[in-house]
């Protein structure tokens, strides 16, 4: 359960919601000199960076979905999962124009562990939604917005809607009432809106303005003590 999406204002904004059940994945937040991310420990034994920002104003975030067959995981050349190429673009080993070549080009597939969907976006507010199986979708609006169920073919996930879960909707309207000048602060109120409790509690917030290039975030919903990582 989490939330992403861009705000492209006078600031190009980003703002993720980790929501995630603890005896699930071990998790940690880790700052490099061109890298902050939420570390997943895999069983390699190694922090990945599948929900992070690179110096360079690349912000990939995965998020859960139901799974469809069609992107059932299968070792091929022609094929990559969605956690290795948003691990890509964290790390910038692949631009944005590079991430779209791929998807137009390969099948993107799920990791054999886990069924995700993603959103990457740059410095420049592009934003790209990858839904393995179904599609993708490159975008430059007002604003993107992604939680756990599917953008590009609703009808698909809407049987797996979560019972009260409004997080989309909640963020859509807050979102579409905010102009240019949408700010840091803005961001927060909108995560804080559809931030989690309980199991599958929101763990992280983190927002990015690529005009500062200034990581801002909260752990454990705690919205009155914000961290800050400037690159």
């Amino acid at each position: 359960m989490c939330t992403r999406f861009v705000y492209n204002g006078i600031d190009k904004i980003v703002g993720f919601n980790f929501d995630i059940d603890l005896s699930v994945w071990d998790h940690t937040v880790i700052t490099e000199e061109n890298r902050f991310y939420i570390g997943i420990k895999m069983p390699d034994g190694m922090y990945h960076s599948f929900h992070g920002i690179n110096k360079n104003g690349n912000v990939g975030t995965l998020l859960y979905v139901h799974g469809n067959e069609n992107a059932r995981y299968i070792e091929s050349e022609d094929c990559i999962t969605i956690s290795e190429l948003t691990e890509k673009f964290i790390k910038a080993e692949i631009s944005f124009d590079k991430a779209l070549d791929i998807v137009k080009k390969k099948k993107i597939i799920y990791a054999p562990d886990a069924t995700m969907q993603a959103m990457l976006s740059d410095k420049k507010g592009r934003v790209l939604i990858i839904e393995p199986g179904i599609g993708y979708r490159y975008e430059q609006e007002n604003f993107s917005l992604i939680t756990n169920y599917s953008i590009l073919k609703p009808d698909i996930t809407k049987p797996y809607i979560v019972s009260g879960d409004t997080r989309y909707e909640v963020a859509k309207e807050l979102l579409t009432g905010y102009d240019k000048d949408f700010s840091v602060n803005d961001a927060f109120k909108v995560l804080k809106s559809v931030s989690q409790k309980d199991l599958w509690a929101t763990r992280v917030s983190f927002v990015y303005s690529t005009e500062k290039n200034k990581v801002y975030y909260v752990l454990n919903n705690d919205f009155s003590n914000v961290f800050e990582f400037q690159f």
